[in-house]
């Protein structure tokens, strides 16, 4: 691997020194359509000939900006955004060449990304998605919206880091929402009918990925804990590493012949053997994202990681952190999604999730229990996914500090005698049960044997008991792969699972 990494590195350096001496370029993120986070110092940034002169003019003020390209033709510079507007503004580039971005707005903008019901799209043009969207047909249909822009980055994955991604802004219509992210879509209609502001949409998801290819290299490397998955990366490297150096070195000659294939770093490994490695898909679809100002980040991940649910645990934050530190813009708000019910998928990765909440600063989780699909693992309902990531955006980020966006999350429990009452935050309109009776619960003695448990709802607490049980000690809430839980607070937001005990689970030992 590190030699593949030095040729990688020789030949990225080598095609890019040639193509310093070209005309101004920008990535493909800075270009028309695209919407600039408001009120705030975004950056625009590019390659251009060493020590190049560059004047930007912004339309939005009649002050220009100067800079000068390194002496290797790097250009970055921060500029202030004004509030937010409808009015679409041109940016002028003039150096060697002028370069005018068209039709850029100001509004809020946020990151989507994960693995499979992250990427899910809309439509059913692509045959990859048989049905779409819940109610497809029409959502694409309605989907007009010029001022929500929407940018998905291509597919891609490298041993090293990138500096560029494919990819292009482009307005919301019946037209392009088709493959674009499901859930990152009804998450920024929601925002946009409520804040009336232009929305930026970046969506960069994969189907079957794991968090740690979504995860710096150094951050993977110098936790111990994560050497488990180093050592696993690093037997599968053997499988594949001879077709692989065989695949780059053919590249070489085409490699140096294009300078502009250079320029924007796109030296790839096969996607398919690549895909779940470590760090590679940070490399190329994260790390090239990073000088873009962003107002949060959505996640809907975690099917991948089940198997090994406990190291999730500390897996899952330490990617936050990694992306937070490459943003350098403090503690971003992150919402995510605790996976929904089904049958390849087991309790373990739902409850990291849960404990993440804790773990992660500024971050909000949202429930699915009440919309998953046993036997298919992309459920169709997006739409309140999106929905319910928003409500976490307005009430934590947007200031509608009366909005509830949580369902009941388990705070603490007392034993009383036979019994043990459950307390729980997110509570304050009170508990409410959909259907006759509340399911789902299981309670258990110091032998560790769970019963099924008759569960009352008291006040705003939860009280359970079961016959057999005549010492309790721990209680469990939709703890299987496919509960049907029917908790719900009068908000209508479903409870998350939970258990009380930290007896040794399955996934501990992985």
């Amino acid at each position: 691997m590190m030699y593949l990494k030095r040729l990688l590195l020789f030949l990225f350096v080598v095609i890019a020194d040639a193509a310093l001496f070209a005309q101004v370029k920008l990535p493909a993120l800075v270009a028309d359509n695209m919407v600039l986070q408001q009120n705030a110092k975004v950056n625009l940034w590019g390659w251009a000939s060493p020590n190049e002169k560059i004047t930007i003019r912004l339309g939005w003020t009649n002050l220009p900006v100067a800079i000068t390209a390194d002496a290797k033709g790097n250009w970055k510079t921060a500029v202030d955004t004004p509030l937010a507007g409808e009015k679409p503004y041109d940016i002028t580039i003039n150096a060697s060449n002028t370069i005018v971005l068209k039709n850029v707005l100001i509004g809020e903008v946020w990151l989507c990304s994960g693995q499979s019901n992250m990427f899910f799209p809309v439509g059913r043009e692509d045959k990859t998605w048989k049905t779409g969207v819940k109610n497809y047909e029409e959502e694409v249909k309605n989907a007009s919206y010029p001022n929500i822009r929407l940018f998905t980055v291509g597919l891609n994955a490298s041993p090293i880091p990138l500096e560029e991604v494919t990819g292009s802004w482009k307005m919301c219509t019946p037209e392009s929402i088709q493959t674009f992210s499901a859930v990152a879509y009804f998450f920024g209609r929601e925002l946009y009918q409520k804040l009336q502001v232009p929305i930026g949409l970046i969506s960069t998801s994969w189907g079957g990925t794991k968090a740690e290819a979504w995860t710096a290299q150094n951050v993977l490397e110098e936790d111990v804990a994560f050497l488990p998955i180093l050592q696993e990366d690093a037997k599968n490297e053997k499988l594949y590493q001879e077709k692989l150096e065989t695949y780059y070195l053919n590249l070489t000659n085409e490699r140096i012949a294009s300078a502009e294939n250079a320029l924007k770093g796109q030296l790839k490994k096969p996607k398919k053997e690549l895909n779940k490695t470590s760090y590679v898909l940070y490399n190329a679809m994260l790390h090239p994202l990073v000088n873009y100002t962003i107002k949060g980040a959505i996640w809907y991940q975690g099917e991948s990681n089940s198997g090994k649910a406990y190291l999730y645990r500390t897996l899952f934050p330490a990617m936050v952190r990694s992306w937070r530190a490459e943003w350098n813009e403090g503690n971003f708000p992150f919402y995510y999604v605790q996976i929904t019910p089904h049958k390849g998928q087991n309790a373990e990765i739902r409850e990291a999730q849960l404990i993440s909440l804790k773990t992660i600063p500024n971050s909000g989780m949202v429930v699915t229990t009440d919309i998953g699909d046993a036997q298919n693992i992309h459920p169709i309902d997006k739409q309140t996914v999106g929905y319910r990531l928003a409500l976490i955006a307005r009430a934590k980020t947007y200031g509608e500090n009366k909005l509830v966006y949580s369902g009941p999350i388990f705070n603490h429990m007392k034993i009383k005698k036979q019994k043990v009452q459950l307390f729980f935050d997110y509570t304050e309109s009170g508990l409410k049960k959909n259907g006759e009776v509340l399911k789902e619960f299981e309670i258990a003695g110091n032998d560790q044997v769970f019963y099924p448990a008759d569960a009352k709802i008291e006040g705003k607490t939860i009280v359970v008991s079961a016959s057999k049980v005549k010492e309790p000690v721990a209680v469990r809430f939709a703890w299987k792969a496919v509960p049907e839980p029917n908790l719900f607070n009068n908000d209508n937001l479903p409870a998350s699972p939970f258990r009380t005990d930290d007896w040794e689970i399955r996934t501990d030992r992985k």
